[in-house]
């Protein structure tokens, strides 16, 4: 079964999973994003997505995290069936910043919207029902670390409004993941809510950003998502979780 719960110093979200559940949500996520430059003024946002994806794939693969997971099996019932079988089962996992999963969870909303108008608006897609359970496992993971009324005003968001990213510059997000990083556990447990808000509305510092990449991009005449800020992440060896 796939799970979504906070890190120890509330530094990320752990996303865990057997091989399956993990195979699975990462298909869902390559076949919601779509081809590259297929929905152009959101591949900033693809481009993103897609690295959490890859992440999670790296998890499949025993890269990161393996634990192993109580399966439910009982010796009676091993007695009953004359079966020898393993009573834990390996799970993989894997730690990603939870500014960062805050706006997965925000952003998969602009792509399901997309992926019905444009391939299949099933309400029985196996693809955007894995993505909704991706998304409603994130946002109960933050719940009990926000008021009733930032997290209703949360939920309403990532089920309703639609488009929430069309060209934005998710080179914000990287620097909500090293701000947050520089907080202590209690200051995230405090400031969560704030964080998550920031990702729903362009305040004063997103803007002043936008600014300076228009700046450059006037001049390079790159795409906004392909200006790379020149920011270094810890290692994820260093990062305490």
């Amino acid at each position: 079964m796939l799970t979504i719960q906070p890190t120890e110093n509330l530094t990320g979200l752990t996303v865990s999973g057997d091989y399956w559940d993990l195979d699975d949500i990462v298909q869902a996520i390559q076949e919601i994003v779509g081809e590259k430059h297929h929905y152009f003024q959101y591949e900033g946002a693809r481009k993103r997505l897609l690295k959490v994806g890859a992440k999670i794939r790296e998890a499949s693969k025993g890269e990161h995290e393996i634990q192993a997971v109580a399966n439910g099996i009982s010796r009676n019932a091993m007695k009953k069936t004359q079966t020898i079988i393993p009573e834990r089962s390996v799970y993989y996992a894997v730690n990603l910043l939870l500014p960062e999963m805050i706006f997965a969870a925000l952003a998969f909303n602009d792509f399901i919207a997309l992926y019905k108008e444009t391939v299949d608006d099933s309400e029985w897609s196996t693809v955007t029902t894995s993505i909704r359970k991706f998304q409603a496992l994130i946002s109960e993971a933050i719940m009990p670390f926000m008021s009733e009324e930032h997290y209703l005003l949360f939920l309403t968001t990532l089920h309703t409004k639609a488009p929430l990213f069309h060209q934005y510059a998710t080179q914000y997000v990287d620097l909500l993941n090293l701000e947050y990083l520089a907080l202590t556990k209690e200051v995230r447990s405090e400031q969560l809510t704030s964080f998550a808000l920031r990702l729903l509305a362009e305040d004063e510092a997103y803007k002043i950003l936008m600014t300076q990449l228009l700046g450059v991009t006037s001049v390079s005449k790159q795409s906004l998502y392909e200006v790379e800020l020149t920011l270094k992440y810890p290692n994820d060896e260093v990062i305490i979780w």
